[in-house]
């Protein structure tokens, strides 16, 4: 079944969601240090077929490319060139991280697990794959 990766990249770390085999919802997987993600993803999809990538993009409220935009196009280069068959689609990302947050408290999660940036960092991969999923609707 195929499924769609979610990534919120990061200088340190980056959230992975994927989707169910219908690409109705994102569920978070993991995070992963910044350096190992490439490696991670092809783990991945030698046990499950990836139909695309879709990554959030960092925006300021202008619309113009965040500061953070320049390492994402870093990252995007590695991951066309690691999987040049699996197209790539870019999802604003502005205002996951306040999302993720807000999604944990409604969720019941304890304040100090809420500081643990790896859960935010997942949830903000799906709330990003979560955005596109329901725009392709």
């Amino acid at each position: 079944m195929n499924r769609i990766v979610g990534i919120d990249y990061g200088r340190a770390r980056v959230g992975v969601a994927v989707s169910d085999p219908l690409g109705i919802f994102a569920s978070p997987v993991d995070t992963v240090v910044s350096a190992n993600i490439i490696d991670y993803l092809q783990k991945y999809s030698r046990t499950e077929t990836v139909e695309k990538f879709v990554v959030g993009y960092p925006l300021n409220l202008d619309g113009s490319h965040a500061e953070a935009a320049a390492d994402v196009d870093v990252f995007l280069k590695r991951l066309q060139k690691a999987f040049p068959g699996i197209p790539v689609a870019l999802e604003d990302e502005r205002f996951t991280s306040v999302l993720a947050h807000r999604a944990m408290i409604e969720g019941g999660m304890k304040k100090s697990d809420r500081k643990n940036k790896k859960s935010v960092d997942k949830i903000s991969a799906a709330i990003i794959l979560q955005g596109y999923l329901d725009k392709k609707k």
